[in-house]
């Protein structure tokens, strides 16, 4: 099969020079045992050898043990298992490092639609001034999440910078001293990290990564269309959980928000300052020098005390002053360069990334009770009161909220939070802080205490300055969106609010709790439904609508191709604005350098815009509606009926990692949602969930069901009608080829030992049919030989990663099976399974 030149540069610029580096690994100092970076290909093959001929993790490393080593000991085979997953985890940052370094190169063989290309199409047709009018409206909202699926110490990320650098350069001997340096260095957080933590690794990505990213994106628009005056400061916007986000996590606080919003801000100077003192250097004219000077000493104020604060008009009214200075009487000199960095100030303005404030509509309910019930308005429960005199309460009492007058540490802290929002304005400005998420949005309710609240503790005599945003994520949620959003939309203070927020309602819906509850098929053909319905229903009264998706790394959660995803939205839903949730490996598999970011912010924006520029809308016909419902029906009921086998928790619990992501140093939050001691699917984190099923290498959030459905409707209706529906319909398309990624990403062989548990083999068959039929008729639908054949480079990527981590996968599962035999060193085979999760979290860069 001939190789396309992407596919032979990647050859050499990836896989070639991983296994060069990769060399220099072989010889990695670790104490206690020698030689076992020499050991790891044997092991390897071994691993691979073994599972495909039946053998099981113990029988495997047993026997590997005896033929190529000297360890006897339990103990002795311990320690060789913690080192080898110590050189599995280096691995990976290792070709991690070598795949970004070659990204660019890559970049400029493939065939993408950048805006350069959306410029000269506009052209051609005469359309340009539509063009810039649709992105003069149009933004991408990118909002970085503290999900635990990333943890690289920083110490670790200037190690793979380092060597981004040095490997494009292709020098061996500080590429040598670095992997010496990375193989003595601890990848893993040595105690769990706290909120403040989590938000400071982010700001991290924001301060070396996104700020220049950003002003170059933004410039690269601007000469894309030269001679028109393009201004579209927010057309990329950065978003903020860490330290907002406190649905089901206790750690974060009122407090924890304010200091996450100050230390955004004093970030922010902190680049503005170095921006500044690189343009003293060049500006030393006569009537601006001091000027500068001046400027630079202020934003310097700003840099370490949080009292101290400079509104972004007190930086820009200089900076214009300069301008004009320059353009008067200096010929225009390094107006260029300044007009670069005013575009910053104008973008990042003094926030930097908006800080969103989510929480559980649960604890919104517990704490306007609680108001209520202080307020003598009730006697103990809101159900004393009727609908109809609850809303009214809450739209037309004026009440005024202190925390001190509550008991309750949560109530307290609750509104502790809507008095920091304004705080948090005063000093970052509005956009600062100016979103309010509500998690488990299932009734009108859900708004209207956080409408309430933000009246009665802050805004009661003026206009609430915060966007209100339901996040409907269960299939009930979602079924009932439209009859929500109507109901607000028909009160008129709600309505009001509304105008005052320029007729826009921002709407989220999660893919990740979706397709926990309804399936992968089922909850994407509901979100896609949903977002139709509640389109018109804004379009009806005049309202714009911006959907904010809740997506993970995998398809499982959301993921997948997203510019594919966005690209094949029908006609009928809303196209304002994109914006997105990016977690964990994501934020450095997709946007951790500037490259990255650019690259994949540009594929945003041409999705969004592609939708304008087509001849062709994108339409389903009631035909091809009814078989997307119908598949989804199906694939419903074998993944509800999966959900309610008698051993889908047992399983979870027992074969898979699932208690050990809460055990892992990963994140700050509780890896499931209250403290019950009974596992219950809906209190399940999706990352934990997602995550389990992806270490076990079964994935099955991402394709339960497809195989069945699609089984049923070829032999109703023939296999020519789905092949027809994959070519015509694109959303179609999207769910299989994302579907056939994360079957790519499965290797019931790991665990086909499972298959003679007494227990377990019912359940285990169960999901391995299931997942043969799937890729046989995924393959069937999409006329394919293999999976992922649309994507030679990505699926040559994934097998390099997955043989990396095979051996690591291998000794997770014998720590499994030891623990079983109830061996006298069950805690160090559960410490090695904690320990085996990084390193394939990692190598998998979209798992959870």
């Amino acid at each position: 099969m001939n190789k396309s030149l992407k596919e032979k540069a990647f050859e050499t610029l990836v896989k070639n020079k991983f296994n060069m580096y990769n060399s220099l690994f072989l010889n990695l100092p670790f104490q206690n045992v020698t030689n076992i970076g020499m050991l790891i290909p044997l092991l390897y093959h071994g691993c691979r050898n073994g599972l495909e001929s039946g053998r099981t993790p113990v029988e495997i490393l047993e026997s590997f043990f005896k033929a190529h080593t000297t360890v006897e000991t339990e103990k002795e085979k311990i320690d060789f298992m913690f080192r080898v997953i110590q050189y599995v985890e280096r691995q990976v940052v290792l070709y991690d490092s070598v795949e970004d370094a070659a990204f660019g190169q890559l970049l400029s063989l493939g065939h993408h639609l950048s805006l350069k290309t959306c410029g000269h199409v506009a052209a051609g047709k005469k359309q340009t001034s539509a063009l810039l009018e649709q992105l003069s409206d149009f933004s991408v909202r990118i909002v970085f999440t503290a999900h635990p699926t990333q943890f690289y110490p920083r110490s670790v990320l200037d190690i793979m910078t380092s060597l981004r650098s040095l490997i494009t350069e292709n020098n061996m001997n500080e590429i040598d001293f670095l992997l010496q340096q990375l193989g003595m260095t601890s990848l893993m957080n040595a105690k769990k990290p706290t909120p403040f933590d989590e938000a400071k690794n982010i700001i991290y990505f924001l301060r070396t990564v996104y700020y220049e990213a950003v002003g170059e994106l933004y410039s690269q628009i601007k000469k894309n269309f030269p001679g028109n005056e393009f201004n579209n400061p927010n057309i990329i916007q950065l978003g903020f959980w860490p330290g907002g986000d406190r649905d089901g996590n206790p750690f974060v606080t009122s407090e924890t928000t304010a200091q996450v919003a100050d230390e955004l801000r004093m970030t922010l100077m902190k680049c503005y300052y170095q921006d500044i003192k690189h343009l003293e250097k060049k500006l030393t004219f006569k009537d601006i020098a001091d000027s500068v000077a001046s400027l630079r000493a202020r934003l310097y104020s700003t840099m370490f005390d949080p009292s101290q604060i400079i509104p972004v008009e007190e930086i820009l009214s200089p900076l214009n002053q300069v301008k004009k200075l320059l353009t008067d009487k200096f010929n225009g000199l390094y107006t260029e360069e300044l007009g670069i960095f005013m575009d910053k100030v104008n973008i990042f303005k003094t926030h930097f990334a908006t800080l969103d404030i989510r929480q559980n509509h649960i604890e919104h309910k517990k704490t306007i009770e609680k108001i209520l019930k202080n307020e003598n308005l009730i006697t103990d429960h809101l159900e004393e009161l009727s609908k109809e005199a609850l809303i009214s309460i809450l739209v037309h009492k004026k009440i005024q909220v202190h925390p001190d007058q509550f008991q309750d540490e949560l109530v307290k802290d609750t509104i502790r939070t809507i008095l920091h929002i304004k705080a948090i304005q005063g000093k970052n400005g509005e956009q600062g802080c100016n979103r309010y998420v509500i998690s488990n949005a299932e009734d009108v309710f859900s708004v209207l205490f956080v409408y309430a609240l933000l009246k009665w503790c802050c805004w009661e005599k003026e206009a609430v300055p915060v966007d209100i945003i339901p996040l409907f994520e269960s299939m009930a949620g979602m079924m009932n969106a439209e009859g929500i959003m109507q109901a607000l939309f028909e009160i008129p203070e709600y309505r009001s609010h509304i105008r005052h927020r320029g007729n826009l309602q921002t709407i989220m819906l999660g893919f990740s709790d979706g397709t926990k509850d309804g399936g992968y098929l089922q909850a994407n053909w509901s979100i896609f439904k949903t977002k139709e319905a509640l389109s018109a229903l804004c379009d009806r009264y005049h309202i714009k609508v911006i959907f904010f998706d809740g997506r993970g790394g995998p398809p499982a959660r959301g993921g997948g191709k997203t510019h594919r995803f966005y690209a094949s939205q029908s006609h009928g839903i809303a196209n304002h604005a994109i914006q997105l949730t990016i977690q964990g490996q994501t934020i450095t598999s997709l946007y951790g350098t500037r490259t990255h970011f650019i690259h994949n912010c540009e594929q945003l924006l041409t999705a969004g815009l592609s939708h304008g520029m087509s001849e062709k809308q994108i339409t389903l016909s009631e035909k091809s509606r009814q078989v997307l419902d119908r598949l989804a029906q199906l694939s419903y009921e074998k993944y509800t009926a999966l959900k309610n086998h008698k051993m889908f928790l047992p399983y979870l619990e027992n074969k898979s990692t699932l208690k050990y992501y809460g055990k892992a140093n990963i994140g700050s939050r509780p890896a499931k949602r209250g403290n019950k001691e009974k596992l219950e699917l809906k209190d399940l984190r999706a990352i934990s969930f997602v995550g389990s099923w992806s270490q076990l290498k079964q994935n099955v959030p991402g394709y339960f069901g497809i195989g069945t459905a699609l089984k049923i409707l070829s032999d109703d209706m023939g296999l020519g009608e789905l092949q027809t529906l994959y070519e015509a319909v694109p959303f179609f398309k999207t769910l299989i080829l994302n579907s056939m990624m994360s079957m790519s990403k499965c290797y019931f062989e790991l665990t086909a030992y499972i298959s003679k548990d007494a227990s377990y083999k019912e359940f285990w068959n169960i999901l391995f049919e299931e997942y043969q039929l799937s890729k046989q008729m995924t393959l069937l639908v999409s006329n394919s030989r293999f999976l992922m054949e649309e994507e030679p480079v990505s699926r040559r990527s994934i097998r390099i990663r997955e043989d990396i981590v095979l051996p690591l996968l291998v000794i997770q599962q014998y720590a499994f099976q030891k623990i079983e035999q109830k061996t006298a060193q069950t805690s160090a085979y559960e410490k090695m399974i904690q320990q085996s999760l990084y390193g394939n979290i990692n190598a998998s860069r979209n798992s959870a």
